[in-house]
């Protein structure tokens, strides 16, 4: 799909669809704040700040809740989505050669839909990857094949964005250990980078990966990386931005840090935005996560680079947190039961230029 029909103007929708077409959730709470901010949506907010989207990522089970698609099936809300799990390897190439896009393509269908931008996630990650792919003891010149097929059939099937190459790096700057380094060294990256522009000379190409987002270690570490690539003629587009980050530790070196990659001549995006708290709420946490998610996007409209904002699921219902961080979670914008939380707020401020 290419860019120019991935997005439909604001004022074309909002003439098909009325703000009373936004489901609205009652809180079963009344002990904790919710959001005050009455707006047509997100999406809209971020589209007349010139941002591309503001949007969410999604996976194939969530789609049965006719409640969430209610809310998230909206362009007002959401001009973009990113599937959590359809479209990693394990799903689209469980054996040797043998592809299955059935459940990414219920995504993207989706996505094209409504209008919404599609961001694939990922090519070549050292996380759930079949067992063909890490048992096999593959020579360099065999798992180079494995990796040019398999990232040429899934960018040239899917369009829009893609992380081709997805958290690479350790947190102090080296280069994860997986079966990817171990075989290929760093080469893997141009192999892959290379097969995705041959594949879409259109797409633009990401490196994704967490704790980049302020000054350090780790964020220099893929600045010379990137500078490695463009050295040699490696295409390379932008850079994904996790930012999962916790209530009350939102780094303060966020622009300066954006800035930076910018100033490689690249484009960058917040990809995975959420920003956890320890357990139970509190009224004060809430308060500090609306200030957080504002900072957030704030650096994001602070620098032109910047592309656009998702939050990796847009309510608690469906957050990873719990199961991955235990004790803590409340991490979306909306909570469990779709009510618009201060988060709300706190990004919606951003999108209007306002202070908090």
């Amino acid at each position: 799909m290419p860019l120019s029909l991935a997005f439909v103007t604001i004022s074309a929708f909002i003439a098909a669809h009325t703000v009373s077409a936004l489901p609205q959730a009652t809180s079963t709470s009344s002990t904790l704040p919710t959001a005050t901010s009455v707006v047509k949506g997100l999406n809209y907010l971020a589209r007349n700040a010139g941002k591309l989207y503001f949007g969410t990522a999604t996976d194939n089970s969530e789609l049965n809740d006719t409640t969430y698609t209610g809310i998230m099936d909206n362009y007002l809300h959401f001009g973009q989505l990113t599937p959590e799990n359809s479209m990693k390897w394990d799903a689209t190439e469980p054996e040797p050669g043998v592809f299955t896009f059935a459940a990414g393509d219920v995504i993207a269908n989706l996505a094209k839909s409504y209008g919404m931008y599609l961001r694939g996630h990922n090519c070549v990650w050292y996380e759930q990857l079949p067992d063909w792919v890490t048992v096999n003891n593959y020579n360099a010149t065999g798992l180079t094949a494995v990796v040019e097929n398999h990232v040429s059939t899934l960018v040239g099937h899917y369009a829009d964005a893609w992380d081709v190459i997805n958290e690479p790096l350790n947190d102090n700057g080296t280069f994860r250990e997986d079966v990817f380094y171990n075989t290929l060294g760093t080469e893997y990256i141009p192999i892959a980078l290379k097969a995705a522009r041959a594949a879409d000379p259109n797409a633009k190409l990401y490196i994704n990966d967490y704790n980049i987002e302020y000054v350090g270690t780790k964020s220099t570490a893929l600045q010379n990386l990137i500078k490695e690539l463009q050295a040699d003629g490696v295409p390379i587009d932008g850079v994904g931005m996790e930012s999962h980050f916790i209530v009350g530790e939102v780094p303060t070196t966020l622009v300066e840090n954006f800035q930076a990659y910018a100033d490689l001549g690249l484009e960058f995006a917040i990809t995975e935005l959420d920003i956890r708290m320890e357990l139970p709420e509190t009224a004060a946490l809430l308060e500090q996560q609306k200030t957080d998610f504002y900072t957030v996007v704030n650096a994001c409209l602070s620098v032109s680079a910047c592309k656009g904002v998702t939050v990796w699921d847009w309510t608690d219902k469906y957050s990873w947190i719990p199961s991955t961080f235990p004790g803590y979670g409340a991490a979306c914008p909306w909570d469990a039961n779709f009510v618009r939380k201060p988060a709300f707020d706190g990004i919606a401020i951003a999108f209007e230029g306002g202070s908090i």
